[in-house]
């Protein structure tokens, strides 16, 4: 996947139906998705117990665009190898996993697999400068991790702009997760961020038998992203 900024939905299918996973990513990606989030959560590292490697095998066949798996898991390093043998195109680590966030990007860029971190909203983002050098992506989390659902943060769009400016000219991704949609995403565009991480905005009102809402809902976040972009 060669590198560009424009702006990028990505639903996670923690808000999809659980006894549907491959006619949900499906109808998300005909619908407009650009990738597809896979939050996995160890009732650890936070208190929810989601997907493991093998869920993630499962998930990979129906996935034709992308798929970006977000471990909230700790240790990391351990599991790395496993999810990317499961067929992740990034995995992305959060800082506060562990004591060695560079090593752990090592580890995943030695996978073979693009290689993203996480910081939580009471991380300050200038922990991972030094990290920058080995990110495909930073993600910035606007909800504490662990429930979808939950309100946006407001001081992540200054935390979002914090990232974009250490970044520089580099060919690093910002993604948002937590609380977006149509009314949030404008000022995380502005401050710099292109890929914004969606459940229940997307999945909201929609089923596989009507898929027609969530190309809807994947619109009006577009729609809002892109507004805020032309007008930055």
């Amino acid at each position: 996947m060669g590198f560009d900024r424009s702006i990028k939905i990505a639903p996670s299918i923690l808000s999809a139906d659980f006894a549907n996973f491959g006619q949900e990513i499906q109808a998300i990606e005909a619908q407009g998705a650009d990738w597809v989030h896979v939050d996995v959560m160890d009732g650890h590292f936070v208190p929810n117990l989601t997907f493991g490697p093998p869920a993630v095998k499962a998930f990979r066949p129906h996935v034709k665009t992308f798929m970006d798996v977000h471990l909230m898991i700790a240790p990391v390093d351990p599991y790395i190898q496993a999810y990317a043998d499961a067929g992740a195109d990034m995995i992305v680590a959060h800082w506060e996993a562990g004591p060695h966030p560079h090593r752990t990007l090592q580890a995943i860029k030695a996978t073979g697999t693009k290689a993203g971190i996480s910081l939580n909203p009471g991380t300050p983002a200038s922990v991972i400068e030094h990290l920058l050098p080995l990110c495909d992506m930073v993600l910035v989390m606007s909800v504490n991790p662990g429930f979808g659902g939950q309100k946006f943060i407001p001081s992540s769009v200054d935390k979002v702009r914090q990232v974009r400016e250490m970044i520089g000219d580099r060919d690093i991704h910002i993604q948002v997760d937590g609380g977006v949609d149509p009314t949030t995403v404008g000022p995380l565009v502005a401050a710099g961020a292109d890929c914004f991480v969606a459940g229940s905005a997307v999945f909201k009102g929609g089923s596989v038998d009507t898929p027609e809402v969530y190309g809807e809902n994947i619109r009006a976040i577009r729609n809002a992203a892109e507004g805020a972009l032309k007008a930055a």
